[in-house]
């Protein structure tokens, strides 16, 4: 029963679960720098502080959120509940977010973070648990990183709707130049796919693993997972990886507008074309490594990132539209090759950690990916907002030399730099296929 083969449905029906989640992380990577800058209105610094500020809540709500999941279960199980009693708090957040009110400056930056908190906070909610569904669906490793690709591959499908909808579907000159509402409806559109998605995942999909869960307070669990160096070692990457998706997935909009000079038609094609190129790379990682070492592929790929952004910032002008798809649809392509194995391996390291420690934890480990990955979005749009604001940017007006510079940087070389951080971090790791099956051997036979 613990190697369960997993039907296509309930790979797609996971799946759907990341659709729902990627409505807000597409929307926080792609859109949201953008919105609050030259739609909600705010100082690009004064943004950049939200990011930065509303993580710290993330230190609290993510450890909460983790042992929340280790110590309650219900009828459904031990996550799936979450999907189906806060699918519609979770939508409703995201409307909320993307409300731009008539209100002075003091108070919208008020309604900022207050919206910004809420969606955070529910984001937590759903995603731990998310995150968590695979370890209790099939212990097969070839089965947990097959559900890994599809739930990628749907996560960049409704990422490709996000780029393409949203963009399109704001522009002023359909809502009578009220882009403020554009930007509303076309969110609120992405919140309710995201609320079915979650619903979808919730009734498609069955826990059948059932871990032991040590009753540890917070102190020990912690002291246990500083023990677990591989987890360590995937938390870093988190961190860096994320750094350099959203630096660069921050500024795409802004690219595709003032150094392309594109219209709303070319900077959703813009968006469109990194997203499609994800979207593609899914299949081809999960064929890939079927017949090569995960680890390899996952540490060589970020590491090649840096340099195709090295080759973007050269050799990509103004004029070089074609040019500039050509490179950015390349970088997007490698840059998630890892995507499947970065998922599929976290819950081999909280195995790893319960060889290496006799016991398990298991709720925090993934609460502490979260917080990570959400700690690295912090600081890449809190990076992006001082960047902006050091390098003169001023919104929808001609770009100065010196803001388009900053620009390019942010896309290519900047955030290039930390994807390669992130391989060379991969390389200390070591947990291979071959070594996972061996943990899963010892940790029965000690059973």
């Amino acid at each position: 029963m613990n190697n369960y083969k997993l039907s296509v449905l309930e790979k797609i029906g996971f799946g759907a679960g990341d659709m729902a989640v990627n409505v807000v992380i597409s929307s926080m990577m792609l859109i949201i720098t953008f919105f609050y800058t030259d739609v909600f209105g705010l100082d690009p610094v004064d943004m950049g502080i939200l990011f930065l500020v509303v993580r710290l809540i993330d230190g609290i709500t993510d450890p909460l959120m983790g042992m929340a999941t280790d110590k309650f279960t219900t009828k459904h199980g031990r996550y799936r509940h979450y999907f189906l009693y806060l699918s519609i708090p979770f939508g409703v957040s995201v409307f909320l977010t993307f409300t731009t009110p008539d209100m002075e400056y003091g108070m919208k930056l008020v309604w900022a973070y207050a919206t910004y908190i809420f969606v955070t906070i529910m984001f937590t909610s759903v995603t731990i648990p998310y995150i968590s569904l695979i370890s209790v669906l099939t212990a097969d490793p070839k089965e947990r990183l097959s559900a890994n690709g599809y739930r990628l591959f749907l996560a960049k499908v409704a990422a490709f709707m996000v780029t393409i909808i949203v963009p399109i579907m704001a522009d002023a000159d359909i809502w009578q130049g009220n882009i403020q509402q554009g930007y509303q409806m076309s969110m609120g559109l992405m919140a309710a796919l995201g609320v079915l998605f979650f619903l979808f995942c919730f009734y498609t999909t069955t826990e059948r693993i059932e871990h032991q869960v040590d009753e540890k307070p917070l102190a020990e669990q912690f002291k246990l997972l500083m023990q677990n160096d591989q987890w360590l070692l995937l938390c870093a990457v988190c961190i860096f990886g994320t750094l350099g998706y959203v630096i660069r997935g921050s500024v795409a909009l802004y690219y595709a507008k003032y150094y392309l000079g594109g219209d709303a038609a070319l900077q959703s094609a813009f968006l469109s074309t990194g997203v499609g190129a994800a979207i593609i790379s899914m299949s081809a990682s999960t064929w890939i490594t079927k017949h090569y070492c995960k680890i390899n592929l996952f540490k060589y790929t970020q590491m090649a990132v840096f340099f195709i952004s090295i080759a973007m910032y050269f050799f990509v002008g103004r004029d070089d539209v074609a040019l500039a798809f050509i490179l950015f649809f390349l970088l997007s392509f490698v840059v998630d090759l890892h995507a499947p194995v970065f998922w599929s391996i976290i819950p081999e390291a909280v195995d790893y950690g319960e060889l290496k420690t006799g016991k398990r934890v298991s709720g925090l480990a993934f609460g502490g990916i979260s917080f990570f990955q959400k700690l690295g979005m912090g600081l890449a749009g809190a990076l992006v907002g001082l960047l902006l604001g050091y390098f003169d940017y001023v919104p929808d007006v001609e770009q100065s030399e010196r803001s388009l510079m900053g620009i390019v940087l942010m896309l290519t070389l900047i955030s290039g730099f930390f994807h390669f951080v992130t391989g060379w971090v991969m390389t200390k790791y070591n947990i291979t296929n071959e070594r996972y099956l061996e943990i899963v051997d010892q940790i029965n036979a000690r059973k």
